[in-house]
């Protein structure tokens, strides 16, 4: 294990300039997608442009979709409520970030460039108390359809934490055999500090080493349960029978895509499903109720909804979760 607790930075996703990437995540990573380049074409580039990388193009006539909130398409709407259902098995936990507060204001007293949730003409101020950042991204390798993944999802949006999620579905050929080959074993989640040089199985040590550093310290109550802690993890994804825990073929891009999404969102659910299954490499910035990056998000383009993908291969900007679901699998499936 002493092999994986020292870092050095690397080049691959250097546009991210704070999430750079071990050497031993680079150097798998590269051949990684060598092997998948191999597989199909025969050869392939690792670029380190700002630009969208020339491998990879949106569909043809593409063109993003107006953003619609809580408009679910209609032949989405049983995916919708089936990723619902964990709301009512877990109380909703990870919907609201540490120390979360709101009040009700008058419409007028909230500026038009401030994000504010609006109910019967009055506005929403929300605050929250969050922990130290982390300089840069934890990096958590996990599947959907996991219990032990989703509680540590759970805490990563409690805590507001951006993550670098390495998708470890089952039988996929890149990052599942990579955590045998750092820790010692394929168990998941696996989490790499990468500020600390700290990594670590076990998802009840995780929350503890997260709270710990980036948190007040205590691991919330619907946390730290125990066993029905782990049974209602469990529940939580029957709405979704398995989805996002199996490999399905795919390019791998040389940069991550980024999503603004938080856990118990089931139109954030349906999008980070197929993130997985693809074995798609995400930045998720973390952005639950009482979040400082919704008034970012919507600071940056004028809206605040999630899921929000920025994908840096393609220069593609989207809202939607059924459009952003048909692009990946549009771009990056085989």
């Amino acid at each position: 294990m002493t092999g994986v607790l020292k870092f050095s930075p690397a080049p691959i996703f250097r546009p991210f300039s704070s999430h750079k990437l071990s050497r031993n995540h680079r150097v798998l990573l590269v051949k990684s997608m060598a092997q998948s380049s191999d597989s199909s074409n025969g050869s392939t580039s690792v670029s380190t442009q700002e630009e969208p990388n020339s491998s990879f193009s949106p569909p043809p006539n593409f063109k993003p979709p107006k953003p619609k909130p809580f408009t679910p398409r209609g032949d989405k709407i049983l995916d919708i409520l089936g990723a619902s259902l964990a709301l009512i098995f877990r109380l909703g936990t990870g919907a609201l970030v540490s120390g979360y507060s709101a009040s009700f204001v008058p419409k007028n007293e909230v500026p038009s460039d401030q994000y504010a949730l609006e109910i019967a003409g009055f506005k929403v101020k929300e605050s929250s108390n969050i922990g130290r950042r982390p300089e840069k991204p934890i990096e958590i390798y996990e599947f959907e359809s996991c219990p032990f993944c989703r509680k540590v999802r759970e805490i990563v949006a409690i805590l507001d934490l951006d993550v670098l999620y390495y998708p470890c579905p089952r039988n996929g050929p890149n990052f599942r055999p990579k955590v045998g080959q750092m820790g010692g074993k394929q168990q998941f989640p696996y989490m790499v500090d990468p500020n600390t040089g700290v990594s670590m199985y076990e998802s009840d040590e995780i929350i503890k080493y997260l709270v710990g550093k980036y948190g007040d310290g205590n691991v919330p109550l619907m946390l730290s349960l125990g066993l029905f802690t782990t049974l209602t993890a469990g529940f939580a994804m029957i709405g979704r029978m398995g989805k996002g825990s199996s490999y399905k073929p795919s390019k791998l891009p040389p940069k991550p895509l980024e999503l603004w999404a938080y856990e118990p969102s089931p139109f954030c659910k349906v999008v980070r499903e197929v993130l997985v299954e693809l074995e798609l490499p995400h930045i998720l910035h973390s952005c639950a109720r009482g979040s400082p990056k919704r008034q970012v998000l919507y600071e940056r383009v004028g809206h605040f909804q999630v899921p929000y993908l920025e994908d840096p291969n393609t220069g593609v900007q989207m809202f939607e979760s059924a459009d952003i679901v048909e692009y990946i699998q549009a771009t990056y499936a085989r």
